[in-house]
């Protein structure tokens, strides 16, 4: 589920610009880092429209020069005309990027993946997941990190939760990419402990939200949650910390459970884990309001249920399907290896056409 700003004009955007040009140039602003990077984000996002529209005004004004010299010389009648076709351009690409957009599109993500249906074969789907987008990441040049994990038996992941950061404010962050990914994502193939050679299906949930949790706008109740402590586990479960330094955060309102392992002190794994779930509530109230705004509620999978799937991963025919734009391609191995450049491609395609018509945006 993502969200869409309002329509702002362009006169507004660029005073915008400005005003964040002026508050970043200031280095009060970076004593705070959570904020300068915010503003930071909102500046990359922008920049592009306010590109197009000097852009803009310069070929309109050359137009106009190229015009009023064609009176006089018809030689400069080629050079007007170019000018004209360029003006259109420009026209069509400011109009696109004044489109209402997700207002996430810059913000990091918090991805968690669990396996489902399967058994041990869903478990270790999950962590071929994981370890497509840790791989998908490092093409992007993103930082990765593991907040929690809980492996299976032979390897795979009962659950994983990642942060994934860009290492610079950019107008199309790492939400940009991955907000498409939430969902059930479904795995065709001979599971390694089938001894009989038969294709099994098995199934892995992804749930991914923006990393809001340093600025979300989240007030949350002590009396509201439960703190258990434990000590970090490894392969099969095996302890690998002596001090009971991991946590695990319920939000009793909501059940969400959020856990981290990762940080080396109880306190840095509880503020984390108190980030993570502020970026979870943030993402539940913008979905409920978006609910209550179109009365259809557009979410991602919160059940691993293979008949609720987004995408289909076909290992005997080395086949990916996204379900929800039919987008097909043979080459699962290397979406695997970390190329969802096409997949993603053509849901961000999809997503473009049904804002530019007036729709909510996926």
């Amino acid at each position: 589920m993502t969200a869409s700003t309002a329509p702002q004009s362009l006169d507004a955007l660029l005073a915008e610009h400005a005003e964040l040009e002026r508050a970043l140039s200031d280095p009060a602003v970076h004593a705070d880092p959570a904020t300068a990077r915010k503003l930071g984000r909102r500046y990359a996002q922008i920049g592009p429209v306010v590109a197009v529209a000097r852009e803009l005004a310069a070929a309109r004004a050359d137009r106009a020069v190229a015009r009023e010299l064609a009176d006089e010389d018809p030689a400069f009648a080629a050079e007007a005309s170019q000018l004209a076709e360029q003006v259109e351009v420009l026209e069509r690409r400011l109009a696109e990027l004044l489109v209402p957009r997700d207002p996430h599109d810059g913000d990091d993500v918090v991805m968690e993946v669990k396996s489902g249906e399967g058994g041990e074969e869903s478990a270790l789907f999950a962590g071929d997941l994981v370890r497509m987008y840790l791989r998908y990441a490092e093409r992007r040049g993103w930082v990765t990190e593991v907040l929690d994990a809980v492996e299976s038996d032979l390897g795979g992941y009962k659950n994983v939760t990642l942060l994934v950061r860009s290492r610079a404010p950019v107008a199309d962050g790492v939400w940009s990419a991955l907000k498409y990914e939430g969902g059930v994502h479904r795995v065709q193939r001979v599971p390694v402990t089938e001894s009989q050679g038969r294709i099994h299906t098995s199934a892995a949930g992804v749930l991914v939200y923006p990393d809001t949790g340093e600025h979300a706008d989240i007030e949350i109740d002590e009396n509201d949650l439960r703190v258990d402590v434990f000590r970090s586990s490894g392969h099969g479960g095996q302890s690998v910390n002596t001090t009971d330094s991991a946590v695990r955060i319920t939000h009793l309102p909501t059940g969400i459970v959020v856990s981290c392992q990762n940080e080396r002190s109880q306190l840095q794994n509880r503020a984390r884990a108190m980030e993570v779930l502020r970026s979870r509530l943030q993402a539940l109230a913008e979905e409920e309001a978006a609910a209550k705004a179109s009365d259809q509620r557009r979410s991602q999978v919160r059940t691993v249920d293979r008949s609720e799937r987004v995408r289909t991963y076909n290992f005997p025919e080395n086949r990916i399907s996204d379900h929800r734009v039919g987008y097909k391609a043979h080459n699962l191995s290397a979406v695997l290896d970390g190329d969802l450049d096409d997949v993603l491609a053509a849901l961000a395609a999809a997503d473009r056409a049904e804002a530019v018509a007036g729709g909510t945006g996926r």
